[in-house]
């Protein structure tokens, strides 16, 4: 018996691959971290250090993201709970693995041009600027969880179903997805601030 048959691959709530996943995006590729966790729960070790995020898993950063506001502030555990029921839905919907379908979606909605704030004695000046790749993921993932948030405020359906399709949506570049309208919008306006 070899060693990597007696080693089982970690796969996320031991379902879901890491393997044969690429990130097509070569700007993102250093920041979208795709090591195999089990559990996307890492205690907050890149705390510390600047940078050290984007060795965190692009799953459990979007984790992070959807329990920032408000009433699931902090309450980890739930919204793990939350990501798994979506990952259910997708792979029932898609076929594919959802993490995959979650890495294509912040390829989509990362923006890839912002506006600054200039000023010269008193007159202000937007400028459009190009936009860093560790916040064009932050960026991305913000939007995805607001676009969630937003459609499941007030609405019959869960937040696990609007993550579900807010995240499929976004992998098809589906402009009804609120973080490709809301990345379509920022670079709208920095093309028009040139």
């Amino acid at each position: 018996m070899s060693e990597k048959t007696a080693v089982q691959e970690a796969k996320l709530f031991g379902k879901w691959s890491f393997e044969g996943i690429k990130v097509e995006d070569m700007g993102l590729s250093k920041y979208i971290n795709l090591k195999p966790v089990t559990i996307p729960h890492s205690s907050g070790k890149h705390e510390a250090q600047r940078f050290k995020k984007s060795e965190i898993s692009i799953v459990e950063r979007l984790v992070n993201h959807l329990m920032r506001p408000g009433k699931n502030a902090g309450k980890k555990a739930r919204i793990i709970q939350v990501v798994k029921n979506a990952f259910e839905i997708i792979a029932l919907k898609t076929g594919r693995n959802p993490i995959e379908i979650l890495v294509r979606a912040v390829e989509n909605a990362a923006p890839c041009e912002d506006t600054t704030r200039i000023s010269y004695g008193g007159i202000v000046y937007h400028v459009a600027v190009d936009v860093s790749p560790q916040r064009r993921v932050d960026l991305a993932l913000r939007f995805l969880a607001e676009g969630a948030r937003k459609a499941a405020m007030g609405n019959i359906r869960t937040v696990d179903e609007c993550l579900a399709e807010e995240l499929i949506l976004a992998a098809q570049k589906d402009s009804r997805s609120y973080a490709v309208a809301k990345r379509n919008e920022q670079e709208r306006i920095a093309l028009a601030s040139r």
